[in-house]
């Protein structure tokens, strides 16, 4: 069957699909280099193959990026596992010691909000809301995704070709319509969002891997495999899996920036079903912004800054990554 040349190209504007598969098509050329340089050098390949690891893993821990990225994401991970070393208010509770609406400094480091809750407390408090949806989603996603992909990519037919008509039919729906849809037809659960968001983005990670692995499959490793009559599965599992495993790791980097991007649209629009008391970045900015017109900024500013300061960490280190495997 046919690959993707002649159908739409339909990811970009739906999860800013262009950028990272790129980034990983350039992963996936890098890793050929190196693999062909340990096929010419047959009697180094284990040494030759350690050595290429050293370096990227040096490249990757010295990268100012990744370093930045760890402790933004270290910092906010921190505070959603043990939020009450950074603060000892309650984030639903008002402040009886100043009033609502009271600025930074004389209402303590983020001031407080139209309700008279204290902003940095809710700001800690509310990455657990983030941190137990995108990273689960994501995670399901990688590995649905790289199934799908790698299925598709070996064994090409029928298979690829349902599967694509597949993917290309949930791709076909805007992100945000179709994340509305299911959180409507199934119910605002925390499983329902993790699942949704999951959704959305196997499609895209779908057809990166099955790039990567219909690539694979026309390489001489693979063909000595087929003639020892290794199964498919065997193939895909022990051959393909290893020699994409660089291009899995940057498209989860990536894809955990948008799922946590995604799953903030979609508490800022209410349709997440959580209780508006409870502290949610996301939550926070749709019920304050219109305060900015009065000049009451930092209940809406201060959410929207970790929102965007979390998404810049993981990316950051995404990036970090991708240069790593390309070195």
């Amino acid at each position: 069957m046919s690959d993707d040349v002649g159908r739409p190209d339909i990811d970009g504007p739906h999860a800013g699909d262009n950028s990272p598969s790129q980034a990983v098509a350039e992963v996936h050329e890098a890793h050929e280099q190196h693999r062909h340089v340990d096929d010419d050098v047959p009697e180094a390949t284990g040494s030759t193959r350690k050595q290429i690891r050293r370096e990227q893993r040096k490249v990757l821990f010295t990268s100012p990026g990744f370093i930045i990225g760890v402790i933004i994401c270290g910092f906010w991970l921190l505070a959603a596992i043990v939020p009450s070393i950074f603060t000892s208010f309650d984030p639903k509770e008002f402040r009886t010691d100043v009033p609502a609406r009271t600025g930074p400094g004389d209402g303590g480091l983020m001031g407080t909000d139209q309700l008279g809750r204290d902003v940095f407390s809710r700001l800690i408090y509310g990455t657990r809301a983030v941190l137990v949806i995108a990273p689960p989603a994501t995670a399901i996603a990688i590995v649905v995704g790289t199934l799908l992909g790698l299925l598709m990519g070996y064994y090409r037919g029928w298979v690829d070709e349902i599967l694509s008509r597949i993917v290309e039919a949930i791709l076909s729906i805007p992100v945000i319509l179709m994340a509305i849809l299911v959180v409507f037809a199934f119910g605002a659960s925390r499983p329902v969002l993790i699942g949704t968001i999951a959704l959305l983005f196997v499609p895209a990670i779908t057809r990166t891997i099955r790039s990567a692995a219909i690539a694979e499959a026309q390489l001489d490793y693979v063909t000595s495999a087929k003639m020892r009559g290794e199964t498919g599965l065997f193939i895909i599992g022990r051959e393909i899996l290893p020699n994409v495993v660089g291009l899995i790791v940057v498209e989860l980097t990536v894809r955990l920036g948008y799922a946590i991007f995604t799953y903030a649209t979609l508490a800022f629009l209410g349709v997440t079903g959580e209780n508006p008391t409870d502290p949610n970045w996301a939550i926070d900015v749709a019920e304050n912004y219109e305060a900015i017109q009065a000049d009451v900024w930092w209940p809406t500013i201060f959410p929207a800054l970790a929102i965007a300061s979390l998404v810049i960490g993981v990316n950051l280190i995404a990036d970090s990554i991708d240069k790593a495997l390309k070195s």
